[in-house]
Order: structure tokens, then sequence, then C-alpha cells
């Protein structure tokens, strides 16, 4: 019997914290990781300005992908941000 490779998928995520900031991160599984987030040890900038609400995910194939995402995604600007997310169905 052939075995089919499970391929892991990554995720370049975005939460709205509770002071209205936005955070953009990446992970392999997002819903974990934005509980880690809302139990403070997440990451620095999110441990004050709980809780966190997932509002945008996108999938890539591999972590390099995600990660350059991410990377382009943080040097936007607010604006750009909100503008991607809107134009993306998100209510922000």
């Amino acid at each position: 019997m052939e075995r089919k490779e499970v391929k892991e998928m990554y995720y370049c995520y975005v939460v709205l914290c509770a002071d209205g900031t936005l955070y953009t991160g990446s992970s392999n599984n997002v819903a974990k990781r934005v509980a880690t987030h809302n139990a403070g040890k997440g990451a620095k900038y999110t441990k004050t300005r709980r809780p966190v609400k997932l509002i945008y995910q996108q999938e890539f194939t591999d972590k390099s992908s995600a990660l350059s995402f991410e990377a382009k995604f943080k040097q936007k600007t607010r604006a750009a941000k909100i503008a991607y997310l809107q134009a993306h169905q998100v209510d922000v």
C-alpha cells in the first residue's frame, strides 16, 4: 500500500489586539498560536494587548513563503494593511 505524504501547511495570520492595533505572525497551527498569544506567552507585543482576535489568515505551502509574506506585510503602513484586509473581506 502506498503512503501519501501529508505536507504541512504554513500560515501568515493577523490578529486584532484589544488596543486596536494589528499584530502579524506566522505558524503551522494558527489556532494554537492565537491561544498562546491570549495566554500571554505568544509574543512580547501581544502580551500586554490581550485579548487578541484572529481576523485573517493566509495559507502557504512552505514556511519560507509564509515568512516572506509576513515580512512584507509588516513593512506596510497601518492604512495599507487595513486596505489589504478590507480587499480580502475583513472588517477592521
